[in-house]
């Protein structure tokens, strides 16, 4: 469907106004980070994660929240290795690192940090940390 037309092929306006307050909100920077974390919702993360090929289960769910968490308070202070020792903790009783990369094959702090809409921490780039991004 084109810029300007219905369903029922109708030539309607653009109303940029519209545009301008809500076109950004499934927009991301270069890296897949979205330019405003408050428009982050379960259904902007099954959609991320759908392009990354996953689908989200409940086990999923309190990981990405917990990494918002950290990134509400921590802000990009920590890098890759805190957040990931944190998760593993977190999760040891789920199985620790082997569980997190079983939902999170693409690494769970470079892949579960795009899926919850928040930039990915310092040096989760390095590849001697083990990222594949």
């Amino acid at each position: 469907m084109e810029l300007g037309t219905n369903d029922n092929e109708e030539n309607t306006m653009l109303d940029i106004g519209k545009f301008t307050r809500y076109g950004r909100l499934n927009m991301s920077d270069p890296d897949g980070n979205m330019f405003d974390l408050d428009h982050w919702s379960p259904h902007t993360a099954r959609e991320c994660a759908e392009r990354e090929g996953l689908a989200l289960t409940d086990e999923h769910w309190p990981i990405l929240l917990g990494l918002r968490d950290i990134y509400r308070h921590h802000g990009d202070s920590l890098s890759a290795r805190e957040v990931s020792r944190y998760l593993e903790a977190e999760f040891s009783a789920e199985g620790g690192r082997r569980h997190l990369y079983e939902l999170f094959p693409g690494g769970p702090v470079s892949q579960a940090s795009r899926i919850a809409g928040i930039p990915l921490p310092p040096h989760s780039a390095d590849l001697s940390f083990g990222s594949i991004w």
